[in-house]
């Protein structure tokens, strides 16, 4: 179970105005477990709470900056409850991201997968460097990036959306960029979010979160219309054959039965 390993999931610094929130929970590849969720929005919250802080970015230890779901925790517990767990937990953070009032900057320089794409949607800058890439990877295990969708739709391409949410293939910064998932590709995307940084702490506190509500409304609203219909389509699918196998091939690192 990944709450056996030491030492905290995220790790939370402030520097020059800004509270770094680190994922560091590289033995799962900084998969959405409950301890790595909870200790995100504490940090997205105390990063609100604090009057010094100007803005947040969302960094990662190792080769991955997010990828989805821990399907090992998910299958260790009850297939309905924890749908329903995925699901609200997925809405929460996401939401967060969106209705907090200081700008969130991802630093990506790693893989990027699945419910980890809808975080890197729901940030208001994002910056990728080469080795990153990006997949959206439920159609292959049964599922749709049902709650996903809140964040992606908004920014993807009707062509992309409808391209990367069926084939689940891999794409690249530049693509990630050109589709308009992320902000910008960077050979050095360490140095461009420290640039992004300088701008943002020209812009006034109020100024700023005014300007990030009248940018998120939109995606709030349709939160607050389709969150609980997704939520409950996205759970009606788990505990499917088809999830089953899906889940069950990944974990056995094969192929499902529908691909071989």
């Amino acid at each position: 179970m990944t709450e056996t390993v030491p030492g905290p999931f995220v790790r939370y610094e402030v520097a020059d105005g800004f509270a770094t929130l680190t994922l560091d929970s590289p033995h799962n590849r900084n998969a959405l477990s409950a301890k790595l969720v909870a200790e995100l929005l504490q940090g997205l919250d105390d990063a609100a709470a604090d009057d010094a802080v100007r803005g947040i970015v969302l960094a990662h230890t190792g080769n991955t900056f997010c990828a989805g779901a821990d399907l090992t925790e998910a299958s260790n517990a009850d297939p309905a409850v924890a749908a329903d767990d995925r699901t609200r937990t997925m809405i929460g953070i996401l939401r967060r991201l969106l209705a907090t009032p200081k700008p969130v900057i991802a630093q990506i320089d790693g893989n990027v997968r699945a419910g980890g794409m809808g975080i890197v949607a729901a940030c208001d800058l994002a910056v990728a460097g080469p080795t990153s890439s990006f997949a959206l990877t439920e159609v292959r295990i049964g599922l749709a990036p049902f709650m996903i969708s809140l964040t992606l739709l908004p920014r993807l391409t009707s062509r992309a959306a409808g391209r990367y949410f069926m084939t689940g293939e891999r794409f690249d910064a530049h693509t990630a960029e050109r589709i308009g998932l992320i902000s910008t590709s960077a050979a050095d995307p360490a140095a461009e979010v420290a640039r992004l940084r300088a701008e943002l702490r020209k812009g006034a506190p109020q100024g700023l979160a005014e300007s990030k509500r009248l940018v998120n409304a939109a995606m709030l609203a349709e939160f607050d219309a389709s969150a609980e219909a997704l939520a409950e389509r996205s759970a009606s699918f788990f505990g499917t054959a088809e999830v089953h196998e899906g889940m069950a091939a990944f974990l056995q690192r094969r192929a499902p039965s529908w691909a071989e």
